[in-house]
């Protein structure tokens, strides 16, 4: 059994993101860049599952600029067997959108037939939440989204899958193969060892071109200008709950 699973190349977590100068979007010049956090999620719940037997290999695979192969390299060092990089320059003018990467992705998986396919649920760039549904539904394979827990039974070529919902634990059964996304509590990554580093550096990443995938890329959506969000206004103290209701009914007008 073969579970493949994309990961996407985004500013740091802990980096303060900044606008460019001339508004056209987010500063990535010498700026600090990482796998996106969900992304670490389900590279390490692909891993476990591996480990426990219920997989023979894990690929990944992501969709971007030769700087992207850095992400490829962690998936790599933290324990995926070989990876797949699609090569896209991206245009901060024509952002790339998520119906173009699960497009992209679907060719991928069509190739690779894996029995699952398993996904952060969002990344923290554009916080879009979209590419893994709209995957499956291009698939047309069943999906299990915000995954907090994955039982795979290879013998009955099903997954079941534990989600968090408003009245507690959701849990559904997919027939393989299937697409997943991973929720924040699943599982705790872990960090990639100094000698799996330099392991990784031998594994084989596949890389290839859209038009080889017989994919076409292009957006219909055009940036026209990207703004910082407007500073708030200092809090301020009130003496009682008479002058609050004042502030709210006179000032605010919500009263």
């Amino acid at each position: 059994m073969k579970i493949l699973v994309a990961v996407k190349r985004v500013v740091d977590y802990a980096v303060k993101v900044r606008v460019r100068p001339d508004r056209t979007g987010v500063e990535t010049a010498n700026i600090k860049m990482s796998m996106n956090p969900f992304c670490e999620i389900a590279v390490e719940e692909a891993l476990r599952l591996r480990e426990a037997g219920a997989a023979a290999e894990v690929v990944a695979a992501t969709v971007g600029p030769a700087q992207s192969a850095d992400t490829l390299r962690t998936a790599l060092a933290m324990g995926a067997d070989r990876a797949v990089h699609v090569l896209h320059d991206p245009d901060p003018a024509r952002p790339f959108l998520p119906l173009a990467v699960a497009k992209i992705l679907r060719a991928v998986a069509l190739q690779e037939k894996p029995s699952l396919v398993i996904l952060g649920k969002q990344a923290i760039d554009d916080d879009c939440n979209q590419t893994g549904q709209m995957l499956a539904g291009l698939l047309q394979w069943p999906q299990g989204t915000f995954a907090s827990k994955v039982i795979l039974d290879t013998e009955k070529q099903k997954a079941t899958v534990e989600q968090e919902v408003d009245g507690g634990i959701e849990t559904i059964c997919l027939d393989l193969p299937a697409v997943i996304t991973t929720d924040l509590r699943l599982n705790q990554p872990r960090y990639a060892t100094l000698p799996n580093i330099m392991k990784a550096k031998s594994k084989v990443i596949k890389k290839i071109a859209p038009e080889d995938l017989g994919v076409d890329i292009r957006s219909d959506m055009e940036v026209i200008e990207v703004n910082e969000p407007p500073k708030r206004k200092a809090g301020v103290i009130l003496s009682s709950v008479d002058e609050l209701l004042d502030k709210l009914k006179n000032e605010a007008r919500v009263l």
